[in-house]
């Protein structure tokens, strides 16, 4: 229904009847087909002045929030002082209270400034904090391993992280490199599921020159529980002083090299086994495609 065909009577009756069904709850396109009405600007004048009904406004989880900040800013708080008082960002708070008067300023540049990494701080505590919350519900889902999955979990460990046969260089050793201890960890106890003996391990720690080195060797036998005489001579890489370091402090550990002794039939199961978790992969994509 175009707006100019409309005379005076006919525009009043069709605005009676919108009403009408915009106050039995009907919504904006149920009156606009109900009533053949093809513009919207005429929609938008027949229910000029009308309320929407009580259904259309949906709860916001952030409407607390929202009266909250419009109340302190009624009472002259800043943008700074309300994000710190509600942990919102300001560009919520603006969008929030920016119909209401600007409050004169109270305070210096550096108050000001100092309120602003107060709420800042706020803010990036509730990001930890929310971190932390994922982490420990995601470490809880995992429950107890049976020992398949601690299997195929320690082949693909070791097919990420371990040294790998070439064509072109044919050697069949077994060998994880890592500097996180509970990767190390975790290796170590699939090694054990797969029957490895702890005699046929070597380790070999490889570490900055200029980091605490007899520390960094204690911190890895202590860990594997290894006597002295299964270590190798420890690999000290030399610094460059043009580079910057970022792998420092006490957390600084270099890495370990774990070696099994006699490991080329290992290492082949090892092989076959990646190659067998990929075509069960592919297999189970096929599938779900089918």
């Amino acid at each position: 229904m175009d707006a100019t065909l409309l005379l005076d009577t006919d525009y009043e009756a069709l605005r009676e009847q919108a009403i009408a069904l915009r106050r039995e709850g009907c919504s904006r396109r149920v009156i606009r087909d109900r009533l053949c009405i093809e513009n919207n600007d005429l929609l938008n004048r027949l229910l000029r002045g009308e309320p929407a009904p009580e259904w259309t406004k949906w709860p916001n989880a952030k409407d607390d929030l929202r009266a909250e900040a419009r109340r302190l800013r009624r009472q002259g708080w800043t943008y700074d002082q309300i994000q710190m008082e509600l942990g919102c960002s300001k560009s919520s708070i603006s969008l929030w209270v920016r119909d209401l008067p600007k409050p004169e300023r109270k305070r210096t540049r550096d108050d000001a400034s100092a309120i602003g990494r107060r709420g800042w701080e706020v803010r990036l505590r509730m990001r930890e904090e929310e971190r932390e919350r994922t982490k420990v519900a995601a470490r809880q889902e995992v429950g107890e391993l049976s020992e398949r999955e601690l299997f195929i979990i320690g082949v693909a460990l070791y097919w990420a992280e371990g040294s790998k046969d070439k064509p072109y260089s044919r050697r069949e050793t077994v060998t994880f490199v890592n500097s996180d201890p509970t990767m190390i960890e975790l290796y170590l106890r699939w090694l054990g599921l797969l029957g490895v003996e702890r005699s046929r391990l070597r380790f070999h720690v490889m570490i900055h020159e200029s980091a605490d080195v007899p520390a960094a060797e204690r911190f890895w036998r202590e860990l594997v529980g290894a006597d002295p005489a299964a270590f190798y001579k420890t690999n000290l890489k030399k610094h460059n002083p043009r580079t910057v370091r970022k792998n420092t402090g006490d957390g600084y550990r270099g890495c370990l090299a774990v070696k099994v002794l006699q490991g080329a039939d290992l290492y082949r199961r090892i092989e076959g086994a990646w190659y067998g978790i990929v075509d069960a992969a592919r297999a189970s994509e096929r599938k779900n495609r089918a």
